[in-house]
Order: structure tokens, then C-alpha cells, then sequence
């Protein structure tokens, strides 16, 4: 055999070697909590519209998180820990204080929504694998209701890098500049400092974790509800009546309301299943703010 014949046998071991070779540990991303508003996201063909909201109470359907395939980050910064009481929600800001009530049980957790999500149509809340045992849900998806917490929602925005208030402390302020006249009546700049909060100061260093929260279970009475669709509020009832034409269902007029006075409901439903499939016409129907509620 010849020298070259023998070098080309010779690299073909290494090769495979070569490309068989394992992959290394996954990396941890570095944490960096800040304040998260976000920009609108689309899952599932259906649009998110992140907003402030200080005074939210929403009933819907929850899930649990699916498996972290490795080390991640949550959209406030924070590493995604499953063993953690924590939840995603698709528009509130981040982090939020919330209380969880299992609807189906009774009971009532406190968790902190920390991170975007579901990405299932017709879902409201996904809960970290911990809060989900408190919960005790026995299977997916699960009636809840959600009301946040102002008073530690309002903290985290104004104490967290990239809040609102820390953002207006930020902002940059133009040097102040004082000029007298000396005794030939020439101008004499006067040097003054800067005011505080200006451009070069900085907020406190950006925290890589927040206090974990304790697995807290408060016990109730069970108020399981129907499914609805809620296909839309208008502040008129004929454009109501118009949008339950389309979806199949009928107005209706809350008797308390801080917002659009009528009310467009498809339903009720008791399967999963038949909610979703209602909230899939709607949606295509092009009614893009329908949600599944429970009451």
C-alpha cells in the first residue's frame, strides 16, 4: 500500500471520531431581572397586546408548563426554575403579584407571573409544575381566576431596571449654566454641578434574582362554572349584535362593567373540547379579542 493510500485510510477514523464527538453541558444564560412590558407576539395565529394593568381579575383556563428542554431565561430575566411559584400570562407586565383560585377545588395559591405565555389558544395562565401541585390540578386545563396583587405589582415596577419611574429618573437633564458680570463687565461662566438624575446616573445594579415565594395554600369553598367564548365588548349594542350575528351568540349587559357596556358570549360549554372549537370560529370569524372565560 502506498504512503498516500495509507493517509487517506488513516483519516477516515478521525473523521467519524470527529463527528461523533458529544456535545458539552448546556449554558446557563446569565439572569438579569428588569421591569418587562413587551412588544405585541403572535402564537397560534393569534395576536397578544402586552399592556400595564394594575387592577386585573380574569377567570379562564389554565395549563402547566411543558418540560424545560434546557437552562432558559423568563421574560423578565429571571432563570426559568419548575420548582418555583410562578406562572406566564400573554399580556399583564412582568413580574406581576397575582393569586391563582383553583375553581375546580377551591384553592388559592400566590404566585409571581414572570414569564410570556401559553402559546395554546383559549388559554389564560401556564403554571410552573410547583404551582400547579398547590393547586392540586388533577388534570389540564383547569378553571381559574386571577386577581392581582397592586401593592407588590406596583413595586416591581417601580423599583425594578427598566420601569417606568426608574426610566423617568433616567432620563438626561441639561447642564445648568450661570454667568455673572465681573467688575470690567465681562461675562464669567460660574460652573454649577449637575442636577441629580440626569444622564450619567444609574440605577442600582440590576438584581439577578427575586425572593422565592412560599408555597402558601389557602382553602375555599369549589365554584366550578360553565365555559364561554367571550367573543368581543363594545361600548354600542348594535355592534354587539352585529359580532354575536357572526359568532353564533348572543349580547349581553354586565351588571358591573369598567369598561365596553355589552358583552358578546358564545355558550355555555362544559367540555373543553366544544369551548375551543367555538373559540376557532370565532377567531377565523375575525373576532381577534374572543377568549374562553368561566362563569
Amino acid at each position: 500500500m502506498t504512503s498516500i493510500a495509507w493517509r487517506r485510510l488513516s483519516v477516515v477514523p478521525a473523521a467519524i471520531l470527529a463527528g461523533c464527538h458529544p456535545t458539552g453541558p448546556a449554558v446557563t444564560p446569565l439572569p438579569h431581572v428588569h421591569y418587562e412590558v413587551g412588544a405585541p407576539w403572535v402564537a397560534n395565529g393569534v395576536w397578544h397586546y402586552p399592556h400595564q394593568e394594575f387592577a386585573y381579575r380574569e377567570t379562564g383556563l389554565a395549563v402547566i408548563d411543558a418540560p424545560a428542554q434546557a437552562p432558559r431565561l423568563t421574560a423578565d430575566g429571571e432563570l426559568y426554575d419548575p420548582m418555583v411559584m410562578a406562572g406566564a400570562h400573554p399580556t399583564l407586565q412582568l413580574p406581576v403579584m397575582v393569586s391563582v383560585r383553583n375553581m375546580e377545588n377551591g384553592r388559592t395559591i400566590t404566585i409571581r407571573l414572570n414569564d410570556r405565555g401559553p402559546a395554546n389558544r383559549g388559554r389564560l395562565v401556564s403554571l410552573t409544575p410547583q404551582a400547579a401541585a398547590a393547586l392540586a390540578i388533577a388534570h389540564e386545563p383547569a378553571q381559574v381566576e386571577i386577581t392581582e396583587l397592586e401593592l407588590p405589582s406596583r413595586t416591581y415596577a417601580e423599583t425594578l431596571p427598566g420601569g417606568p419611574l426608574l426610566d423617568m429618573q433616567a432620563a438626561p437633564v441639561a447642564d445648568v449654566r450661570q454667568e455673572t458680570l465681573d467688575s470690567a463687565g465681562q461675562r464669567t461662566a460660574v460652573p454649577t454641578a449637575s442636577p441629580s438624575g440626569g444622564a450619567g446616573t444609574t440605577a442600582s445594579s440590576t438584581p439577578t434574582a427575586l425572593p422565592a415565594l412560599p408555597v402558601t395554600v389557602t382553602q375555599g369553598w369549589a365554584t366550578p362554572g360553565s365555559l364561554w367564548v367571550e367573543a368581543g365588548r363594545f361600548t354600542e349594542r348594535r355592534y354587539a349584535a352585529l359580532a354575536a350575528t357572526r359568532a353564533g351568540g348572543t349580547v349581553w349587559h354586565p351588571s358591573e362593567s369598567n369598561g365596553p357596556a355589552w358583552v358578546v358570549r358564545v355558550g355555555p360549554f362544559t367540555r373543553a373540547e366544544d369551548a375551543d372549537a367555538a373559540l376557532d370560529r370565532a377567531l377565523n370569524d375575525g373576532l381577534t379579542g374572543a377568549q374562553i372565560i368561566v362563569e
